[in-house]
C-alpha cells in the first residue's frame, strides 16, 4: 500500500476489507503472507454467505403465498329451507385459479353457566364445507338447526350475547403452487337479521361470459324472517 499516514492505511484496509466482503475484489491491493490471506479468504466467504441468506430471507418474505379472498362486511340470518341460516359470502379478487377450497367456522360465545360468565366454543356445520374451484363467488351457509349453538337465540340474545363467529378459509392456489389460507371474523352484532345477498354475478352482453362485480359483494336485501322467532323466549 502506498498509503502515508495512520488514517490513510486504514481507508485502505478498510476499502480492502468491503471489497473483499461484497466479493467484488478490484486488485488493487491484495494481501501478502499466510494470516492476512487466510482472513481475507474468511471474509470473502462470510460475504458470499451473508449475501445468500439476506436472499432467502427477502424471498421468502415478498414470495409468501397469499390468498387474494375477500369477505362480506357483514353475516346475514336469512331465512332458509324453511327456517334460517347465517350466511356470509367470499369471492376471489384476482386471476389466480383457487381450487380444492375448505371453508371451517368456529363461535365463541360467553354464556352464563351455574351463575358464571364463561366462554364456550362450538364447531358450527355447513351446508356445503367443501368446493372444488372458487371462481365465482361462494356463499357460506350454517343452517340453524336442532344442533346448533343458535338455535334458540333470539333476536335480543343476537343483540346481548358476546360472541364471535371465525371463519378460515383454506385453498390451492395454482400461481404459487401451494396452499393459501384466509381468515375473518364476525361479531354477532354484525349480522344482519332477516337480510339475503343479492346475486353478484351476470352475463356480459355477447351471454359468452360470466362478469363478477366484486362491488357487489356486501350487497344483500331484506327477506322475511320474523316468522322464524315466534315462540322463542
Amino acid at each position: 500500500m502506498n498509503a502515508a499516514t495512520p488514517l490513510e492505511k486504514f481507508g485502505e484496509a478498510y476499502f480492502f476489507s468491503a471489497q473483499t466482503f461484497t466479493t467484488v475484489g478490484y486488485g488493487r491491493i491484495n494481501p501478502t503472507g499466510f494470516l492476512t490471506s487466510a482472513v481475507a479468504s474468511f471474509e470473502a466467504l462470510l460475504g458470499l454467505l451473508t449475501f445468500a441468506i439476506a436472499t432467502g430471507l427477502f424471498y421468502g418474505r415478498f414470495s409468501k403465498p397469499k390468498a387474494f379472498i375477500r369477505f362480506s362486511e357483514n353475516a346475514l340470518l336469512a331465512p332458509f329451507k324453511g327456517g334460517a341460516a347465517i350466511m356470509m359470502r367470499i369471492a376471489p379478487f384476482k386471476n389466480n385459479n383457487l381450487t380444492d377450497v375448505e371453508a371451517r367456522l368456529t363461535v365463541g360465545l360467553t354464556l352464563e353457566e351455574e351463575g358464571k360468565m364463561v366462554n364456550k366454543f362450538f364447531l358450527l356445520d355447513l351446508e356445503y364445507s367443501h368446493v372444488n374451484a372458487l371462481t365465482l363467488s361462494w356463499t357460506i351457509v350454517h343452517p340453524i338447526t336442532e344442533e346448533s349453538p343458535f338455535y334458540s337465540f333470539t333476536k335480543e340474545d343476537f343483540a346481548n350475547t358476546r360472541g364471535e363467529i371465525l371463519v378460515f378459509i383454506k385453498a390451492f392456489d395454482d400461481m404459487f403452487s401451494n396452499t393459501v389460507v384466509a381468515r375473518s371474523s364476525y361479531t354477532l352484532n354484525e349480522i344482519v337479521i332477516g337480510a339475503k345477498f343479492v346475486p353478484m354475478y351476470h352475463r356480459n352482453e355477447d351471454k359468452d361470459t360470466t362478469v363478477l362485480d366484486l362491488e357487489k359483494l356486501n350487497v344483500y336485501t331484506e327477506a322475511g324472517i320474523s316468522g322464524y322467532f315466534e315462540g322463542k323466549s
